[in-house]
């Protein structure tokens, strides 16, 4: 294909190449602006693109009328700098449009810029990646769930949604105690949680399948499987292989619990190293990785759809955020159906291992 330099008459200066259009929608508790805001230009007029756009989310909304105004003004980019709370509503209107989503952590959990993995602490790294990155696809979860009264509400998750103790915990999470100890705030929440955590019943079918009846403490859907403090909860969750990783716990009793601690804190992360590893990637390896991760507390299954109802209503989570009580979800994964800014090859290395000194 000729370029414009190419086809201009002689004589004649070629036209000139359309600037790209990043935008910002922020939390404006979570970040500095004034910081940001200079971070961000540094790095825009080096690369060459239009002056940025910059949204400001409310209370009402978490950040979704943001992004569709960035949209519709013709962000080529739309970057999400606040928590796991900001990142959701901001990829649920990018998702499926021409644009990319960016990471610019800023919150408690920063789960999807774990999982990918992203800088979580270094603005510079975070900015340079909306001008000099590029676009990976993921995984997208599509949400559909039910309330009590049969009103039926759509969601969009790009992390883990749940019901039972983790959403509880959420639900019980003192928000005073969370802004001065970050996530060791979800850990006095848990003890308060588990006290409380009674079994619920629940029927699930996935991908079409004949329907199964379970009784558990926690149900948890995810596409990512990092949590925060280097904890594992699905060792064999990918963001990007189009499936659902979908974790059962059912555990009796104390005990019980602290084998779930110990599997999630420390040895799902050893099972991930070692399915990874060359060995893991064998015939023989891959039996002992299943072998190893079959434990009565912990039932684990993968699918593309999965459809839950419960016996009565119960807490809801999706990425880090209550949304109230629910008799039933549907959650459907599309697979690629949203593009994710990541670091360029120039940078991947060394963003990898500030990540992994951040999880140890």
């Amino acid at each position: 294909m000729s370029t414009p330099s190419e086809t201009a008459p002689a004589g004649q200066d070629a036209l000139p190449t359309e600037q790209k259009t990043a935008a910002v929608v922020y939390n404006p508790v979570k970040v500095h602006l004034e910081t940001l805001q200079r971070t961000v230009a540094e790095h825009e007029q080096e690369a060459g693109w239009a002056e940025t756009l910059w949204f400001e989310t409310t209370e009402e909304d978490p950040g979704g009328g943001m992004a569709t105004a960035a949209l519709e003004a013709g962000a080529d980019v739309v970057a999400a700098a606040g928590g796991d709370g900001t990142v959701r509503a901001v990829a649920e209107v990018v998702h499926g449009s021409p644009a990319a989503l960016a990471l610019l952590p800023s919150g408690t959990g920063n789960l999807l810029a774990r999982n990918i993995p992203s800088p979580i602490d270094d603005l510079a790294a975070s900015v340079r990646t909306i001008f000099r990155g590029e676009d990976r696809p993921i995984d997208f979860g599509q949400l559909e769930v039910e309330r009590e009264g049969g009103e039926r509400e759509q969601f969009g998750f790009v992390v883990m949604a749940g019901l039972g103790l983790d959403a509880r915990m959420l639900a019980n999470t003192n928000d005073d105690l969370k802004k001065k100890v970050g996530w060791l705030a979800y850990v006095d929440s848990l003890f308060r949680s588990v006290r409380d955590a009674d079994a619920f019943e629940f029927r699930y079918r996935l991908d079409g399948e004949s329907n199964q009846s379970v009784r558990a403490h926690s149900l948890i859907v995810g596409n990512c499987g990092m949590l925060q403090a280097g904890a594992t909860l699905l060792p064999d969750a990918e963001i990007d292989d189009g499936v659902f990783d979908i974790v059962v716990m059912r555990p009796r009793g104390f005990f019980g619990w602290v084998r779930i601690g110990a599997r999630v804190f420390w040895e799902n992360a050893i099972l991930r190293s070692f399915r990874r590893s060359k060995i893991g990637q064998t015939q023989v390896g891959k039996r002992i990785a299943t072998a190893a991760r079959e434990e009565r507390p912990l039932r684990y299954i993968r699918g593309e759809e999965f459809v839950a109802r419960l016996e009565r209503p119960d807490e809801f989570e999706i990425d880090g955020d209550p949304v109230g009580e629910v008799v039933a979800f549907k959650a459907k994964i599309d697979a690629g159906g949203l593009r994710v800014r990541v670091a360029g090859p120039q940078d991947q290395t060394r963003n990898t291992r500030r990540v992994e000194n951040a999880h140890s």
